[in-house]
């Protein structure tokens, strides 16, 4: 099931290494990669197979031209790489590339880097004429040798993200909720379209964001909820005012990492809602929820210099940074920017 398609880059992988897109049979060496790395930065797996099955069935992923495995001389998976670009703006592709550790200084990484870049490239022209198109890949800051080599290979250090946590100690503080705001639980079959409306008119200002039809977005998310395990609609709160949604805290139950730490994946409020204590009542909700539910601790992931304050916010709630992630970017081609800065 491999193929060498080294012949096509510049950069050359080690005598006796091959490549392979991911097939069913890889899916497990692929997963013990991330976890590999994972352990190496944290000290715990970071996914599971589940998990990546749900990212992989993503409508407008491919496996076999999104997709690179490096086996060893031993037919073992040594490597992964990913390109993803499933937006209809094709203007911020991403990537995602791993070796394992006991294979790391020969080469493979920069070999994986430069195949991302020469996939991406053929994805530019399904951007808008003149607009600018950038590739983007993030790296935990332990990882010094991974930052050099994006640097390296061409890439920018642009953005800073942090994993923030909270450890329980004692019960969380109560949430003092706006006047005529009411925060529940997400019904099934009746509050997806207002959840993720909520969602999606929050992120908007959000750096990085690009405009994209709603209807694609919300794909997205149902693509998650009927297929991601962790998914819990009882823990997706949703703060009203009236009819209209105002905000939304989406949270997890845990983390592949740890499963002792809840995790609020996505909150936001809606522009119009903003400056009233809504964002800290949604976060002490979902705070107490978790701590209910016997979570020690709660986590999430922020831009570290966020447009909107987020992370004044969360370090008012309590919360502390620890962790830290770069975001690299790579420019394919200059032009009209048209992320959010």
């Amino acid at each position: 099931m491999t193929t060498n398609q080294q012949s096509t880059l510049l950069v050359r992988l080690p005598d006796g290494y091959t490549t392979s897109i991911l097939t069913p049979e890889l899916e497990e060496g692929a997963v013990e990669v991330l976890n590999a790395c994972g352990r190496w930065e944290t000290g715990a797996p970071s996914t599971s197979l589940e998990e990546m099955r749900v990212d992989w069935s993503e409508e407008g992923f491919n496996r076999e031209t999104d997709t690179q495995l490096v086996l060893s001389p031993q037919g073992e998976v040594v490597a992964y790489g990913e390109f993803y670009d499933v937006s209809t703006q094709h203007v911020r592709m991403f990537s995602y590339a791993r070796v394992h550790p006991d294979h790391w200084n020969r080469g493979i990484g920069r070999y994986l880097v430069e195949w991302v870049k020469e996939r991406a490239r053929k994805n530019v022209p399904l951007a808008e004429e003149g607009a600018r198109v950038v590739l983007h890949q993030g790296i935990n800051s332990v990882n010094k040798a991974a930052c050099e080599l994006m640097e390296s290979c061409g890439y920018s250090k642009v953005r800073q993200f942090y994993r923030m946590q909270i450890d329980f100690d004692q019960p969380p503080v109560e949430p003092v909720v706006p006047e005529g705001i009411v925060i529940r639980s997400l019904v099934p079959g009746q509050d997806e379209r207002d959840a993720f409306y909520a969602s999606y008119d929050s992120f908007r200002d959000h750096w990085g964001n690009v405009e994209e039809p709603f209807d694609e977005y919300m794909k997205k998310w149902m693509h998650f909820i009927e297929n991601d395990q962790k998914y819990d609609p009882s823990l997706f709160f949703i703060a009203f005012d009236g009819d209209e949604p105002a905000g939304i805290s989406f949270c997890l139950p845990y983390i592949e990492e740890d499963k002792d730490m809840g995790w609020i994946s996505t909150l936001g409020v809606r522009r119009a809602w903003r400056k009233r204590g809504l964002g800290l009542a949604l976060l002490l909700h979902s705070f107490n929820e978790l701590y209910k539910r016997g979570k020690p601790r709660a986590g999430l992931g922020v831009d570290a210099t966020s447009l909107t304050g987020a992370t004044r916010l969360y370090e008012k709630a309590g919360m502390r940074v620890s962790r830290e992630y770069h975001t690299y970017e790579y420019e394919l081609r200059p032009g009209k920017d048209m992320m959010r800065q």
